[in-house]
């Protein structure tokens, strides 16, 4: 089995995957999550409400508390950054930081959910994680059956 991590590396460089992901981002899905249920579903592990909850209530908190800031932070230094050398390299530690909080959320995600059984259960974890199927969705769901 592919640890998430890697999965969710090759996912992410496939065509259009990256811009999807944005995109559910914006709409208000955590990528995380998503990347985590593409990896639960190519798995096969049956959705279940419980395991999402689970999954949730560990990636809530840290994406609030962790994630977030920096990535806010990473955001509003954009324009300046251009402008300031000093403000540039800065916001490229800060860059790697909220890679670095994504990898270790995808770390405890994947601890949570290792012992859940391979069913080869035909579940759509992602259509539950956005709640739409939208044309983002469908593009993140073709990349994860060719992963």
């Amino acid at each position: 089995m592919q640890d998430l991590w890697n999965f969710a590396l090759e996912l992410y460089a496939r065509p259009g995957v990256e811009q999807a992901c944005l995109d559910l981002q914006d709409a208000g899905s955590d990528v995380c999550l998503l990347l985590t249920g593409a990896w639960l579903q190519q798995r096969g592990v049956r959705y279940v409400d419980e395991r999402l909850r689970a999954l949730t209530e560990v990636a809530g908190p840290w994406q609030r508390e962790v994630v977030s800031p920096l990535r806010q932070t990473r955001r509003h230094w954009r324009t300046a950054a251009g402008q300031d050398a000093e403000l540039a390299a800065l916001r490229e530690q800060i860059k790697k930081l909220e890679l670095q909080a994504e990898r270790v959320l995808l770390e405890r995600l994947q601890a949570l959910a290792a012992n859940w059984p391979d069913e080869e259960a035909q579940s759509d974890w992602l259509l539950a994680l956005t709640g739409e199927n939208s044309a983002a969705l469908q593009v993140l769901r073709g990349a994860t059956r060719l992963a």
